[in-house]
């Protein structure tokens, strides 16, 4: 059904993906809980900056991208005084693209989770003389399981879903750039259709797993809250 250059390309897809969800979950965590719990003016411009990926055209995203880790950009110019050389058409320059353009879709679900919390549980940790990073990792995280859950299926989702950022920054170089969604174009460009149609089934199969795994886990989290509220 697969080519071998199709399984090339799914493998790196979710190679990338699984890269840049565990990135996302690490970064993002601490920017999700200083949003949700600040009371600073700058929470409104984070926030905005935070989710600027869910407005901004991809290819808009990709090309600043692009400018900023070529030779005479910011980033680019760094990487070449440590001796990593030019990210872009790499994979790891897919990944640093990937992070900044799948980062709403992990923050916004663990903010939400972590604003749903509430004082209380906060409040109880620290009559059991918790300290800040045990009430964190022993009581927040635990509680907020499930806006993990929906962060990590959702970036996972979003970056094996991504194209024009891809395309702007990794080009299409097969077994490093070319992953799932640039070579069902490929396929489409050379009228080869069948082919298409084929990767094309298996990503809609893939989103639809991905949207009843993420309504899954919300209906879970609606009954169980009903069941500790009772």
């Amino acid at each position: 059904m697969f080519s071998a250059a199709d399984w090339s390309a799914i493998a790196l897809t979710f190679r990338l993906a699984l890269t840049v969800t565990i990135v996302l979950l690490i970064l993002g965590t601490p920017i999700a809980w200083w949003l949700a719990r600040t009371r600073s003016y700058w929470r409104g411009p984070v926030g905005a900056v935070v989710a600027l990926p869910l407005v901004l055209p991809p290819t808009v995203l990709g090309f600043y991208m692009l400018i900023a880790m070529g030779p005479n950009g910011p980033v680019g110019q760094l990487t070449q005084t440590l001796g990593i050389g030019l990210l872009p058409f790499s994979f790891w320059g897919l990944v640093i693209a990937s992070v900044f353009y799948s980062l709403p879709f992990v923050v916004q679900p663990i903010q939400n989770a972590f604003e749903s919390l509430g004082e209380r549980p906060l409040e109880v940790a620290a009559t059991l003389r918790c300290g800040p990073w045990e009430t964190f990792f022993c009581v927040v995280v635990p509680l907020a399981k499930p806006g993990f859950l929906t962060a990590a299926i959702l970036g996972f989702a979003h970056t094996v879903g991504e194209f024009g950022v891809v395309l702007m920054i990794g080009g299409n170089i097969p077994n490093e750039t070319r992953v799932v969604s640039v070579q069902i174009y490929d396929y489409v460009e050379a009228l080869e259709y069948g082919r298409a149609h084929s990767l094309s089934l298996a990503m809609i199969l893939f989103a639809f797993v991905v949207l009843l795994g993420v309504y899954g886990i919300r209906r879970n989290a609606k009954t169980s809250s009903f069941w500790k509220a009772r």
